[in-house]
Formats: C-alpha cells, sequence, structure tokens
C-alpha cells in the first residue's frame, strides 16, 4: 500500500490530513448511527423500553413510552451536533455519558455488546475535540506535582 512507503516524518501535513479525514469518517459515522437509532426507537418505543432492565424501569418516574422518546430525541440531537460539526466535544460527551447508561441498565447482551465499540469510538471523538483551554488545564492539572 502506498501508506506504508511515505516515511510520515518528512511529511507531517499529510499526516495530520490522514488523522483529520479519519476522524471526519468517524464524527459522521457516529452521527449517523445516532440519528438512525433515535429514528429507530421514535417509531417505537415501547420495544425498545424492553431492552431496559427491570430495577432500571422501577427508577424511571415517567411511563417508558416518554422515556423512551426523550431517548430518541437525545440521540438524533447528539447526531445532528455530530453531523454538522457543532459543539462535537459536548456532543461527544453527551454520547458517552448516553452510551454508559445504556450498557448500565440494559446490560450487556447480544444487541448491546456493539455499543462497547460505539462507546470506544466516541470517547476517542470526544478526547481529540475538547477545546484547546480544557485539553492545557486537564494537562496542567496531570503533569502538577503533589507535594
Amino acid at each position: 500500500m502506498l501508506w506504508e512507503h511515505l516515511d510520515w516524518v518528512q511529511f507531517p501535513a499529510a499526516r495530520h490530513f490522514m488523522n483529520k479525514i479519519s476522524l471526519h469518517i468517524l464524527r459522521t459515522g457516529l452521527a449517523i448511527t445516532f440519528i438512525w437509532i433515535g429514528i429507530l426507537i421514535f417509531r417505537n418505543p415501547e420495544a425498545w423500553g424492553g431492552y431496559i432492565s427491570p430495577w432500571a424501569l422501577e427508577l424511571i418516574p415517567i411511563p417508558i413510552r416518554e422515556a423512551m422518546i426523550g431517548t430518541a430525541l437525545l440521540d438524533m440531537a447528539i447526531g445532528i451536533f455530530l453531523l454538522f460539526n457543532s459543539f462535537v466535544w459536548i456532543a461527544a460527551l453527551l454520547g458517552t455519558l448516553h452510551l454508559i447508561i445504556v450498557l448500565i441498565t440494559s446490560g450487556i447482551n447480544d444487541v448491546t455488546i456493539r455499543d462497547i465499540g460505539l462507546l470506544g469510538a466516541i470517547v476517542a471523538l470526544f478526547i481529540d475535540s475538547l477545546p484547546a483551554s480544557i485539553g492545557d488545564k486537564i494537562k496542567s492539572w496531570r503533569n502538577r506535582k503533589t507535594i
């Protein structure tokens, strides 16, 4: 393959370009996934509520239909922000928290196992899309010396 023979040290701009292309592909793929799942949940909220564990259902203070419609709207909003490349780090943070909640409340099974891959992808996007000011604060916090 062509990429194997290139010396990335001599072509740092090419390396940066390839990294950004891969992030745009990741962001777009996640956007489509979140929008699509939101549409599917919105079309049949009761069926999707069946994936929630019984113990978690008892914690939801509203009817499952309304809770799942709210979930559908959240998924679609995350997807739209990712698709339009707006507030990506906030959308990725919300997506991360949402997928963690899905995994906790649904458990790991044949259906939710793919959510682990989605979680890894959205966390990677979150880390890459953090504003420089927040990233610098995190780096300085990690590098501080303890007394």
